[in-house]
Parts: C-alpha cells; structure tokens; sequence
C-alpha cells in the first residue's frame, strides 16, 4: 500500500483540478461502449514530439518530488519508497549507451514492449506508457509480460522481481515491479489499451487476446485490474497526468477516474458494484402545453454514483436525462401519459421506479407567429465584421430563436437579440434581414432590411502584420509548446521549442516542431522572415505553409538569413505556418517575420501548379 494512502482522501479535491472543463464530457457510456468513448477523446489532441524528446519531457514528469525529493529521477524500477534508493540520476546524464550493471545509466522503458508494435509512432514516443528506467532492470524486463513471481530468477537492487509467473492462466516468465508502483503500471497498461484500441488487436503477445474491446488476454485483465485496485492513484500520478498532458496533449483516464476502470472490465473486477441507486422520490410535471412537460424528481443515491435517469410511460422507455429534471417534447396532443423514473449507476444497476403520475397534454394548438421586428440595426462595423442587433420579438408562448439572412441567404441563427457577423469584405455592401420564430416553428414576418458598408481594410498590397517575438513570456530553456499573443493580436504556436535564444532581439528556436499563428484576416501577398541556426548542426529549410498549402520555403544555416517569399497572392483570412523541417536535429531561430496584404491587383498566375519566388535579402 502506497505511503499516500493517508492523503487519499483529499484526491477528491485536488485530483480532478487541472481536468480541462468538459474534457470527459462524452464519456457516458459502460462497458467497452465508455472505452470507445475514452479512445476518441484521448487520440484528439495528443501530439507526437518524438522519441529523443521523451528525455525533455521526463524533466517534469518523471522527477522525485515525493520521496527523498531531491529532484533526481523517479524511476520505478530503481526507487526505495521506505528508504535510500540504492542509486539515483539526475536529468540528461547518463543516458544509455552501454551497462554492464544497475547504476550505469538509464535509458527509455516502454510498459507495452515496443517490438510488438514494430517501433511505429506515436506507440513508440508516448509519454504516458514509456518512463524512465535503469538500463540493466529495462534489459532484465525484456518484453516479458507483467506478472507476479514467487521464485525469482533475477531480484533488482530495489525488489522488482523475473521468474516464472504464479498467476494463474499463464505459466511463462514475467517480471514483477514492487507493490509501490503496480497501480501506476496497471493505470499505464489500460491506457494503452485505450488509447490504441482500434490497433492492439493486430499485435501478438502473451498480454493481449486480439480484440480492440478487452484488448488483454482474461489472466492478464485479472492481474491489472487487482493491481489496480490493491494500489490507489497516488499524487505523483496525478501530477505526472497533468505533465504528460502539457507535453503531449491527451491524458490517462484512469488517473483521472479510476472508476472506469470496473466500469468497462466490470467482469473483472475484485469488488464489483452490485448496489442499486436509491428511488427517485417526488416526481412532478409543470409547465404542461400540447406536445411538452417539465419533469422535477429529488435526486437518487449510490454507493459509487448515479450516472442516468430514465423515464418511462407504462413500463415504456421515454427518454434519459444527466441530472433529476428533463422536458419531455414531441408528445401528442390531448394524450395521457403514466409517468415514472428510475436512476441508473455507472455498471448498469437500476432502482426501483418512483412514484407515479399521470399528465395529459392540453389540446391547444400554437399557431400564434411571434411579433415582427422592425428595428433591425448595426454597430461596430469594421472591414470585415458587424454587429446586429434587434428589439426582442414577443410571441404568447415563447420565441425560441432567430434566423439572420445575409442578401437573402441564411447566415445563421441566434437565441438572444443580438448577433456577430464576421470573414465580411471590406469595403463591401451587405444587406441583412431577421425573422423570429417559436417552439411550434412560427414565424414573424422579415424584418426591415438594414444595408451595412464595411469600412476599407488595409491597403492591398502594403505591410499588414509583424512578428517580433517580444511576447514570449518567461524565457525557458526547455523545449516544449509555447503559446503566445503577438503583434497584431495574432495568436502564435510553437512546438517542440525554446524561447530563450535572441537573434534580433528575442526570437523563438525551434527543433523538431512548427510555428503556426491563428487565424488573421486581410489575406496575405508576401512575407518576410530573419533565421539562423543555433548551435551546432548544418543547414536546412522549413516549408512556408498558408492554409496548409506550401508557397515557399525558408533556408537556415549557421549565418543570419532574411528571406522574402512572394508571387502568391491569398484572400480572405489565413494561417501562416512554418514546418515540416528538413534537419529535426538542427535548432533554428527565428525573428522578425512580416507579412503584405492580399493585393487585388497582383496577378494570381504567378501562383499555379505553386510556382513561387524567393528572394534572399
């Protein structure tokens, strides 16, 4: 049992802190259903920064803050949690290289063995299954499964254990972390499993059974989900979570719910859930009309937690609400209807049904069209937005929203009296109408039509942005991705970077990364960008993309280089991006970027087939 377990208690506060808001929005489902559901929100966003850069990543997610904290390495196979480690590293020395013994380096350890999976990425580079390990204990594991070993063949100098597997369903050899660190492994294992679900299947090892569903053979599943279970999420685990996010972008979900895990390997399970939910008390209708009811009922109880609600009309199925209140629509009018709910946990069980009542839909059409709008107006207009805004309509039940036309065609609708239009022309004019319109799909008449100029934008042609990478932030060594406002309020990105090098000024270095801004307006004819290399390394390009498509490329040596790309003209809003490196090792500044307008008067010729010029300054 870990030494955290007396601060287990306060995981409810402080575990779910740095869980982006909504992140696990989508993960309503049991069983495999949830896995799935776990796999699409984990694969979005998880960025791949490459296998030597783990060694970076390590730096804050790997170091001991928990034990002799002493800021060396927290290496699972090599830590003593009651007492001396027998040797520690310190962050990029002694990386493997050659060992003969424990103590001589360290090297780069993948929980799922990488042979498997043919050393393909992103399986090879992420960093929530591939930790820091000694190298003579990561040679020791092999790619043997994980197990539990009674005789062991070979002991590490702080207890990991290879032998002959006593777990029943498999009898070969396998290697045995200490107890300290079984749940972090078994947590690793199933995010793996989750992460890559839809590949795992098509990998032959003792571990897996050749499904995407259960991913592990039954004796495996068996073992991780006891470790699991017999070994809580701990601090460092929490906060190595929230690390790998800011390195990779996705996070384990089973750190931050480890009730998931019975919730899918339910089967599994060393203390599964049978408790059903309290019954949902007080059932009440309100607010009834021919096709809608509002339901309230006093919230049910569980041992684990309530996860649904589902509403039935005589022993029929309804419909299914989050939270103890739902409006039922599309009823038939002048119709009874029995009514009751039942509550639902996580695994399935399901309460008793509450009490019983009886509503019946009134026989009231609504053909009642919403108030006209004759106010229609507009502020703020600049070269390529406006602001609209109306006199809310009135209507006998309720407007329910409004529909904005741009020259006659639908733009977009809207639930309050005021509406943004934005990516207009300059210099252009438009001519907008609004309707309103309630539940049963009434509609107001047009409104007035309000005619609206945009103002010039800036002059074709000319200088429209500037990058001076002035605001960076704190200056960091580290490479990671650096999030910035520039000039301009452009918003910049860039990954796998360091921002503490200057060439004009400061500038951004980047390695194996890209820099890309948002999205900016007024088009784009040319830019201009300063590089140079840093260190030592030899010379290269990055390509120059707009919107994805490249126009052109910028070299780099060990010289400072200005370089101007034109002969393509762009409309409309783009990205400007930097990428797709030729030489990942080379780390290249860049300074001083600049950009021209969308100029109506070039000739988009020039820009076919993307032929392009590049002028070296």
């Amino acid at each position: 049992m870990k030494k955290y377990l007396l601060f287990f208690t306060f995981i409810s506060i402080t575990a779910y802190s740095q869980i982006p808001n909504g992140y696990y929005t989508n993960a309503t489902g049991t069983g495999y259903t949830l896995k799935t559901q776990l796999y699409n929100i984990i694969r979005s966003g998880h960025v791949d920064h490459g296998y030597d850069n783990l060694y970076n990543g390590y730096e804050k997610t790997d170091t001991d803050s928990y034990y002799e904290n002493d800021g060396t390495i927290l290496d699972m196979y090599s830590e003593n949690p009651s007492g001396t480690d027998p040797y520690n590293y310190t962050h990029h020395s002694n990386n493997c290289g050659n060992y003969s013994s424990e103590s001589d380096c360290y090297n780069r350890e993948h929980l799922f063995p990488q042979g498997t999976f043919d050393k393909k990425s992103p399986m090879r580079n992420d960093i929530h299954h591939v930790v820091p390990s000694d190298g003579k204990v990561n040679g020791q594991r092999s790619n043997y499964p994980f197990g539990e070993v009674s005789s062991p063949s070979w002991t590490s100098l702080n207890g990991s254990k290879r032998g002959a597997n006593t777990t029943s369903g498999y009898s070969g050899t396998v290697f045995e972390p200490i107890d300290e660190f079984k749940g972090d492994i078994a947590r690793c294992m199933l995010y793996f499993a989750t992460r890559y679900e839809t590949q795992i299947d098509g990998w032959s090892h003792a571990m897996t059974n050749g499904t995407e569903n259960q991913a592990y053979a039954d004796w495996f599943i068996t073992l991780l989900v006891k470790w699991h279970a017999n070994d809580p999420v701990s601090p460092r685990e929490i906060n190595r979570n929230n690390e790998a996010y800011n390195y990779q972008g996705n996070r384990n979900p089973y750190i931050d719910h480890p009730e998931y895990v019975n919730i899918i390997w339910s089967a599994f399970s060393v203390n599964p859930d049978t408790e059903v939910p309290s019954t949902p008390l007080n059932l009440i209708a309100s607010n009834i009309t021919n096709t809608t009811v509002d339901l309230n009922w006093t919230a049910s109880t569980d041992n684990i937690g309530v996860n649904k609600y589902e509403v039935y009309n005589s022993g029929t199925l309804l419909a299914s609400s989050n939270t103890n209140s739902t409006t039922l629509t599309n009823l038939t009018q002048n119709t009874s209807y029995s009514l009751t709910v039942k509550a639902l946990d996580a695994v399935g069980n399901k309460s008793s049904a509450s009490n019983l009542i009886s509503v019946t839909t009134t026989n009231i059409i609504d053909s009642e069209a919403p108030s006209a709008i004759t106010d229609l107006n507009a502020t703020n207009t600049t070269s390529n937005s406006t602001e609209l805004f109306w006199t809310a309509s009135t209507d006998n039940q309720a407007v329910t929203s409004y529909e904005i036309y741009k020259d006659a065609i639908f733009l977009a609708s809207s639930n309050t009296n005021t509406y943004n239009v934005s990516s207009l022309n300059s210099e252009t004019t438009y001519n907008f109408t609004v309707y309103a319109k309630d539940a049963a799909n009434n509609t107001s008449v047009i409104s007035n039509t309000k005619s609206v100029l945009t103002l010039a934008g800036p002059i074709a042609g000319t200088e429209c942005g500037t990058e001076t990478f002035t605001d960076l932030g704190s200056s960091a060594s580290s490479y990671k991705t650096y999030n910035w406002t520039g000039d301009n309020n452009v918003q910049w990105t860039a990954t796998d970077s360091r921002n503490d090098l200057t060439l004009d000024g400061r500038s951004i270095a980047v390695r194996n990364g890209s820099l890309t801004s948002s999205t900016i307006s007024n088009g784009i004819s040319e830019l201009t960008i300063t590089t140079q290399r840093a260190y030592s390394g030899g010379s290269g390009t990055f390509n120059v993309k707009i919107n994805g498509t490249i126009v052109g490329t910028v070299p780099y040596d060990d010289t400072v280089q200005t370089t101007t790309i034109s002969g393509f003209n762009i409309q409309g809003d783009i990205t400007i991006s930097f990428e797709d490196h030729s030489s990942a090792s080379n780390r290249v500044k860049f300074d001083n970027l600049t950009w021209n307008c969308y100029s109506s008067s070039l000739s988009t010729d020039k820009f076919v087939n993307n032929l392009f010029t590049i002028y070296p300054k």
